[in-house]
């Protein structure tokens, strides 16, 4: 025979905190210095820090039931703390963030930005100098959001033609209407 198993979650001594948000103002009390030291050690900014270290209790408090207490609170809390700051790290080097942050330069004064309406004439240029549907892919592409399938579909074409078309149009506009 073998022996009985022991369940997989600990009981904390005390009983079950009656309220999540009391569990979370404890945590924040005890351990608030040293998450905040840890997310500043890791973003290096403390504005930045201090956001991320409101975001990991926001965490704790979402998850608190998850909390077995197979560690301590403090090692549990910098685990998150960890694992948040690492990937906000990971996201500020994404590529994506380049193309945001370019669109949001190129919007117009009511917008966000003086570009906007410069690149909204430029399109317009361009698009007269194709045929109609050249021009319905460029929208459908550009403006609408579709994926190269989903604008072949709609026009009848195959995918490499619609490639190509794009790829013409974006050769009259340069860079900034490349084909992803």
């Amino acid at each position: 025979m073998t022996a009985p198993r022991q369940p997989a979650l600990r009981v904390i001594q005390g009983g079950p905190l009656p309220d999540r948000r009391d569990f979370l103002r404890e945590l924040y009390t005890r351990y608030g210095g040293s998450v905040m030291g840890r997310c500043r050690y890791l973003l290096k900014d403390a504005a930045k820090a201090e956001d991320a270290m409101h975001d990991v209790f926001a965490r704790a408090l979402a998850h608190a039931e998850d909390f077995r207490a197979d560690a301590s609170p403090l090692t549990w809390l910098m685990k998150i703390a960890t694992h948040h700051c690492l990937n906000q790290l990971r996201s500020e080097r994404a590529g994506w963030r380049q193309w945001f942050e370019r669109d949001a330069a190129a919007r117009s004064e009511g917008h966000g930005g003086d570009g906007e309406l410069e690149t909204r004439d430029l399109v317009r240029r361009l698009l007269s100098k194709v045929d109609e549907e050249t021009q319905a892919a460029v929208v459908h592409y550009h403006v609408d959001g579709m994926t190269l399938e989903e604008v072949a579909a709609v026009l009848g074409r195959s995918v490499p033609t619609i490639r190509k078309r794009l790829e013409r149009f974006a050769e009259l506009g340069g860079e900034e209407l490349r084909v992803r």
